[in-house]
């Protein structure tokens, strides 16, 4: 690591993660870009190897990975203060304008039938084909995980929901260990986090309490807050492979629940795309929602605080151990397998909620390849997500 035994100051790593906040648009691969454009080139907190490291360890945990990346180069370079700042610089832009558009959704009223909502779910609709493709080329793009991942998608869309999604993650974990080869990678570098190894254990053991106790405590006590926390915890702690495979997971939690009703909630998917920062800032969007546990301020806050905190917790807790987990044969492939697997959820949830929810004729899938299209052509998401609230309009004008 290029400059290892510099330090930096916690609000200086906040400063520049908030202006990463406020300009990294396109989603985790181009937050990676340009992370790598300012921790290598321009501050040289990083080298190359050191930058691969980080990147392969934040890919390796379930969670957010270009917000694990900065949560890791903030422990690195001023420990647990630093690691806060850059969480906190880094999501608090699209945290408040997701809160804030929750907040004027609710104020609204009952926006079925809105063609400018018609829209945005359509452009949510062709965003997961893109995300269910690239996806695919990367974590199942062989026979044994293509067959994994049709196995999960037939799993995920059989069982039900939260059940569904358990099941598929827990198949690929045991159909990788036992059909697909490991990896023997050394890290590349040996890390000198700013964490002891007794606080990473504790760490882990949190993330394993919090997973565990608060549904069976909500479930005694009938806290509707903790149901929101524990909703939203384990959605981020079974997120692997990408962003877009809280949709699943979220829409399960809160759309039975009546929390959100599925075309707000999806509109707010979509409308996710069109921010800078990290997509897992969308659970501002549905914390606050009147009918939501708490709800209001106080639900945002805990819905956003809940669905980062895993992989928070999981950073602190592996940093210290990456060297030997990375070496880790049985891991790699174990992983390999839930990373298909999570190509058959997201490929579940593109045909029911999401197609199925917002495709009702030819007009509408001619609509959502166009955006696809422009997608491919990298038109920015944001652009793609405002031609798709008026294209909306004049959708249902032509109807």
């Amino acid at each position: 690591m290029a400059d290892a035994p510099g330090r930096s100051n916690p609000l200086e790593i906040f400063a520049v993660f908030l202006r990463l906040g406020l300009t990294s648009f396109g989603g985790p691969v181009a937050h990676l870009a340009y992370f790598r454009s300012e921790f290598i080139d321009k501050r040289r907190w990083l080298d190359e190897a050191g930058f691969a490291d980080l990147l392969a360890l934040s890919q390796f945990l379930p969670g957010p990975s270009s917000s694990e990346f900065g949560f890791a180069v903030g422990l690195l370079r001023a420990g647990l203060p630093g690691a806060l700042c850059a969480w906190l610089g880094f999501t608090l832009p699209s945290a408040l304008i997701m809160g804030g558009l929750g907040f004027g959704v609710a104020h609204v009223g009952d926006l079925a039938g809105a063609p400018w909502l018609h829209g945005l779910m359509l452009v949510a609709c062709a965003v997961v084909t893109l995300a269910v493709w690239q996806m695919a080329r990367r974590l199942a793009n062989d026979v044994p995980r293509g067959a994994m991942a049709l196995a999960a998608a037939a799993l995920a869309l059989t069982l039900p929901a939260t059940w569904g999604q358990l099941a598929t993650i827990t198949f690929g974990a045991a159909a990788g260990r036992l059909f697909l080869p490991g990896d023997t990678r050394q890290a590349v570098l040996p890390f000198a986090p700013q964490v002891s190894r007794g606080v990473a254990i504790v760490a882990l053991i949190a993330f394993a309490m919090l997973l565990t106790l608060p549904p069976i405590v909500a479930a005694a006590s009938g806290s509707s807050a903790l149901q929101l926390f524990d909703g939203f915890y384990r959605s981020g702690a079974l997120v692997f492979g990408g962003g877009h495979v809280l949709l699943p997971l979220l829409n399960a939690v809160v759309v039975p629940k009546g929390w959100v009703n599925q075309d707000t909630f999806l509109a707010g998917y979509g409308a996710a795309q069109a921010l800078p920062g990290p997509l897992f800032t969308f659970a501002a969007f549905l914390g606050v929602s009147p009918q939501a546990p708490a709800g209001g301020l106080l639900g945002g806050a805990l819905a956003l605080i809940a669905i980062f905190l895993p992989g928070s917790l999981l950073i602190v807790g592996t940093l210290p151990f990456w060297s030997a987990l990375r070496a880790n044969q049985a891991m790699q492939a174990t992983l390999k397998g839930v990373n298909a697997a999570v190509v058959g959820l997201l490929l579940a949830a593109l045909y029911r909620p999401v197609f199925v929810s917002a495709v009702f004729g030819w007009r509408d899938l001619a609509f959502t390849l166009a955006a696809l299209v422009l997608l491919r052509l990298r038109v920015p998401p944001w652009a793609v997500v405002v031609l798709g609230g008026l294209g909306g309009g004049a959708l249902a004008w032509a109807i």
